[in-house]
């Protein structure tokens, strides 16, 4: 996350097109990371999350977001797990396998664990998302 979002003259990009990037080229003994997905073609495309909850003040469970493309695939990623409070925002880095510039919608998820109120209910009150660089 700590070079999130790409800076101004785009991502460095690996292989053919690693020529655009003549500084980074430069570089000796340069690590290189890179995350994929689990399924061909292993694209992801990195986005921040900030999430903001509404609700009961305090208690446990986990919240998921679910990425619903235009084709009809999905996507789930969990956001936090265990104690919540509504004071508190949320943010997480994700490698999300749906392509924003496919993405219909975004579903809010909510577990919450079997020692929780019966009546407690709870929302979000923000959902941010900051996408990376459209790939």
């Amino acid at each position: 996350g700590e070079c999130f979002p790409c800076p101004q003259e785009g991502c460095p990009m690996m292989g053919h097109y690693a020529d655009r990037f003549p500084a980074k080229l430069k570089r000796i003994n340069q690590k290189y990371f890179l995350n994929t997905a689990a399924d061909p073609p292993f694209t992801t495309w990195r986005q921040k999350v900030f999430l903001k909850l509404s609700g009961v003040k305090k208690m446990r469970g986990d919240i998921n977001l679910i990425f619903h493309d235009t084709e009809g695939n999905t996507k789930e990623y969990e956001i936090v797990s265990g104690a919540l409070s509504q004071d508190e925002v949320y943010t997480k880095y994700l490698d999300v396998e749906i392509n924003p510039k496919n993405t219909k919608k975004i579903e809010f998820l909510w577990n919450k664990t079997i020692f929780t109120l019966l009546w407690a209910r709870l929302g979000a009150e923000t959902v941010n998302i900051i996408h990376g660089e459209d790939g």
